[in-house]
C-alpha cells in the first residue's frame, strides 16, 4: 500500500463515524500491508503521469497521482470507484 493511500485512508478513518472500529480492524490488520515510500523511481512516474495528464487536459488530484505513480511503478493496480484514475494510460482499476 502507497503511504499517500495510507494517509488518505488515516484521514477516512478520522472523519467517519466507525472510526473506532475501522482504527481496530486497522490496528489488527496492519501487518498485512506492506507500505510503499516515495523513492526516485516514484517521483520521475509522478512526473512522467502529470505530465500525460496536463498534455491531455485530464489532471487528478495530487494525493491521487501519487498513487497511480506506486501502482505504474510497482505494476499494481488501484483499488478505487474514482473515475478519473482511467485518464491515466497503463494503469489498471479494480472497483466494486
Amino acid at each position: 500500500m502507497p503511504v499517500i493511500a495510507l494517509a488518505e485512508f488515516l484521514y477516512g478513518i478520522g472523519q467517519s463515524r466507525w472510526r473506532t472500529a475501522y482504527e481496530g480492524w486497522l490496528d489488527a490488520n496492519a501487518s498485512l500491508f506492506i507500505i510503499l515510500t516515495v523513492e526516485r523511481e516514484t517521483a520521475r512516474y509522478y512526473a512522467e503521469i502529470r505530465h500525460e495528464l496536463k498534455t491531455a487536459g485530464t489532471p487528478i488530484p495530487t494525493n491521487d497521482l501519487w498513487i497511480a505513480a506506486f501502482a505504474r511503478e510497482h505494476h499494481l493496480p488501484i483499488l478505487s470507484r474514482d473515475a478519473h484514475f482511467r485518464a491515466v494510460r497503463n494503469l489498471h482499476q479494480l472497483t466494486w
